[in-house]
């Protein structure tokens, strides 16, 4: 019999709430000896608050370069990143960043607490509330047992958290993560991709995950960006309409993350031929299509 298509459910793309994060035209331009490289072409897109979104593409399509921009580590040849409505010029204080090399972004000499605590002494917090922040997010990652150990007495997973904590207790709008579980192995990948959805709905916090692993960004987002090589535009951005609670098991082996997760595979084997030059009608940055359900009638 003929298969019938449904629409999607989950978020309503036409939804009028303000964006929280509008990313517009940014493009980036690198000066080199040779002329120039044109790593990002024209990407455009919004984050609704209490939004998890994952960007993933094809290797080198200017993931992390996109992400820098974003975070006002380095700025935009073109386009502009705006933030609860301000332009981002530099680091802004409603934003945090969770890099994939957290080993480097730990002090070695000091506690698990103190490492958390940093920023906030940094920001003239009052020690009350430094308290109350700290302990809240080392609960919150799993890590309330062992604030007075140290980076190197804990494993890869473990500092990994300590990172993570370190950004929630910042209190930030947006929460950006670089690839943040690519030097740990499957079992501790797993645990950890549950922590980040456990700490989202906990908190509320806006998060743009990027990732190379399309599996995990069907698992984890609500959203799936699929960037195109460089220099990159946007190929798709798709909603995921799993349930909100999931699992490592069930969700994993159901049809319809069997479905998703297809179809991003497919975007990105497309992405890895198609550059800013041949970009698809929804590069543009309007709302998120939806991928059909296939049902039989």
């Amino acid at each position: 019999m003929p298969a019938k298509t449904t629409a999607q459910s989950g978020v309503d793309t036409g939804s009028t709430q303000e964006p929280l994060l509008s990313v517009k035209g940014v493009q980036k331009i690198y000066q080199v000896d040779a002329g120039e490289i044109e790593a990002v072409r024209d990407l455009t897109f919004d984050l609704r608050p209490g939004e998890l979104a994952c960007l993933v593409g094809p290797s080198g399509s200017g993931k992390t370069t996109l992400l820098k921009c974003i975070a006002g580590l380095m700025g935009a040849t073109a386009g502009e990143v705006v933030l609860s409505g301000k332009p981002v010029n530099g680091p802004p204080k409603e934003m945090a960043v969770v890099f994939q090399e957290y080993g480097r972004s730990l002090f070695p000499w000091m506690s698990v607490r103190d490492n958390v605590e940093l920023p906030l002494k940094n920001a003239k917090v009052a020690k009350a509330e430094r308290n109350r922040l700290v302990d809240e997010a080392l609960e919150a990652v799993g890590l309330d047992h062992v604030p007075r150990s140290y980076p190197w007495q804990l494993s890869g997973g473990m500092q990994q958290r300590v990172a993570i904590a370190r950004a929630v207790a910042y209190q930030p709008k947006v929460l950006l993560m670089d690839e943040p579980f690519a030097a740990v192995d499957a079992q501790t990948r797993a645990d950890l991709e549950d922590l980040i959805r456990d700490v989202w709905e906990r908190l509320g916090i806006t998060i743009l995950f990027v990732t190379h692993d399309i599996d995990e960004s069907v698992y984890l987002g609500e959203r799936v960006i699929i960037l195109s090589s460089s220099p990159t535009v946007i190929q798709e951005d798709i909603q995921i309409d799993l349930p909100d609670e999931r699992d490592q098991l069930t969700t994993r082996s159901s049809a319809r993350f069997t479905e998703l997760r297809g179809h991003v595979y497919e975007q990105i084997q497309i992405a890895k031929h198609n550059t800013g030059a041949s970009a698809p009608s929804n590069a543009a940055g309007g709302s998120p299509s939806t991928v059909a359900r296939e049902e039989a009638e």
